[in-house]
């Protein structure tokens, strides 16, 4: 089955929205600061991210963006300290 490896970026002014959101995406990926995830993940796992994301968020006034980054995108990481990019075949376990 085909991976996608998504990067994670969130805005949420609620304290409490935001530690939902930090929870659900801890269950998907590997939090590389406090609003920055990189996650690998099937398409239906995407997907479920996804729509459990939006049920999180107040529209107006949450940002959560998802980047998408491909095989030649992900070849062109380049990385000064800190965490290393997610090995190929990484799996989370923990969905709610």
């Amino acid at each position: 089955m085909s991976e996608v490896y998504v990067v994670v970026a969130y805005d949420i002014p609620d304290d409490r929205r935001r530690g939902r959101v930090a929870k659900l995406l801890e269950g998907y990926g590997e939090r590389l600061q406090y609003s920055l995830f990189e996650c690998r993940l099937t398409k239906v796992q995407y997907l479920r991210m996804r729509d459990e994301l939006g049920k999180l968020l107040v529209p107006d006034e949450d940002a959560v963006s998802l980047y998408s980054l491909c095989a030649e995108d992900l070849a062109k990481i380049e990385r000064l300290g800190g965490r290393r990019p997610l090995p190929e075949g990484a799996v989370f376990v923990g969905w709610e």
